[in-house]
């Protein structure tokens, strides 16, 4: 177990806290290797989410009125003062920042102009993405047109993103205050969307994980007829952490109803609770993965309700106490394919983060790389890594819609201070059944 500090700069990857001076206020960013640095008072939509928290979406959530929005932590936040042209932000200030620099490109569609950046991707307007394609015919690499980068554009300050689709619009939160989110149509245009929690951080935070501030690295999904959302409350360089739950009827209305924490660490335990993403397993059987540093990822299983359903946890990954975090899982033509993040977060562009993938055709395990090697014992195969002006690429997520899949997540933007910034790249699986994903 790993229980000393983490502090940007060493060797181990743990980060310092971050301080962002914004609007004439000192907001305090906390922070980790891998939401232990998450803690940051929004980043890029900043500007709306602090100044007009009140007026950001009432209940709070995606789809909400108001453009609160704001990114989650980061060293350097991007400029909210002035929208994209054209990119629909959120009143309240959307981040000012254009990706469709040369490396990105509009979706590909059937007979698609790669220029037309407001071409959406292929999916019918009510149909709803998942993390599910366990057809095998979702998501098949074409090698005459490999993935690559969407043109995003609008308010796109983002850290620790996590989606879902209904109905044809895609909702995002991230880490920040409250829970920023943000909506989209087309995974191009962003805007923001409120919080999750507008009105300050559930009670039983303060007294389970005393100085926890901002929540990271949210989770979102739909089981049990209705839509479970999973924070992270924990503070710079410890586990003593807890993973919270929140529920509601409707993806864009109504206030999230909170739960209280379904599984919490302790300074005397090998793992950390945050990063939660949920999989429900071809039986109908809701699992919970989470884990940064210590030794690795765990499981625990769910019941239909979204609470946790017995005393087991489960080890998934792990690289003996070394820098892997941020599990997600998606179910694919008979396999559970497991994503993780490897190395140095919240560093800017010095910031090493890559993303790694092993499957395994039992959603607990074990999990394997294309070349055999156990995620258990340091295993992973390489997705994305820094590339150009986009560095620490990581902390993704996979949502698949109508045939395609995309790979969400964040990277720092070497042209704009290192400023975290929301990434969006087509991703398909090969003939050896490995998925391949655009980007950085």
């Amino acid at each position: 177990m790993r229980s000393i500090p983490r502090f940007a700069g060493l060797d181990n990857g743990w980060k310092q806290p971050l301080a962002v001076l914004f609007a004439g206020l000192m907001v305090s960013a906390c922070g980790e290797q891998g939401r232990q640095q998450r803690g940051i008072e929004g980043s890029a939509g900043f500007a709306g989410q602090a100044a007009t928290a009140a007026g950001a979406g009432g209940a709070g959530g995606a789809g909400g009125a108001g453009g609160a929005g704001g990114g989650g932590g980061t060293p350097a936040l991007a400029d909210a003062s002035t929208p994209v042209a054209g990119a629909g932000g959120g009143a309240g200030g959307s981040a000012a920042v254009d990706a469709s620099a040369p490396d990105a490109s509009a979706p590909r569609d059937a007979g698609a102009n790669d220029a037309a950046a407001d071409a959406g991707p292929d999916a019918a307007p009510g149909s709803d993405a998942s993390t599910d394609g366990d057809g095998c015919n979702a998501a098949v690499l074409d090698p005459t047109s490999p993935p690559s980068s969407l043109a995003t554009t609008g308010d796109l300050g983002t850290h620790d993103p996590a989606l879902i689709e209904r109905d044809g619009v895609f909702h995002l939160w991230q880490t920040g205050r409250g829970l920023p989110a943000k909506t989209s149509t087309d995974l191009l245009r962003w805007q923001g969307a409120g919080a999750a929690f507008p009105n300050g951080n559930p009670g039983w935070i303060s007294s389970q994980v005393p100085g926890a501030t901002d929540l990271w690295a949210p989770d979102v999904s739909y089981f049990g007829g209705r839509f479970h959302l999973y924070y992270s409350a924990s503070t710079f360089g410890s586990n003593r952490s807890c993973i919270g739950h929140a529920t509601r009827d409707a993806i864009d209305s109504g206030s999230w109803s909170d739960q209280g924490p379904v599984v919490c660490s302790v300074t005397s335990d090998d793992f950390n609770a945050i990063d939660p993403n949920v999989i429900v397993d071809e039986e109908g059987t809701p699992w919970l993965s989470f884990g940064s540093f210590w030794d690795g990822i765990r499981m625990v299983r769910l019941d239909d309700g979204g609470d946790r359903a017995d005393d087991e946890i489960h080890a998934l990954a792990s690289r003996g106490g070394g820098a892997i975090e941020a599990p997600f899982i998606v179910r694919r033509c008979g396999y559970y394919y497991l994503f993780v993040s490897f190395d140095r977060c919240c560093n800017g562009a010095s910031s090493t983060y890559n993303q790694r993938v092993g499957r395994s055709q039992n959603v607990l395990g074990p999990y394997v790389d294309a070349e055999g090697r156990a995620l258990m014992q340091s295993g992973g195969t390489l997705l994305v890594t820094g590339e150009g002006r986009w560095h620490g690429p990581g902390h993704n997520a996979v949502i698949f819609s109508g045939d395609r899949a995309y790979n969400v997540f964040h990277a720092y933007d070497g042209d704009n201070g290192g400023r975290s910034i929301l990434r969006v790249a087509e991703l398909a699986w090969n003939a050896d059944g490995w998925p391949v994903s655009g980007g950085p």
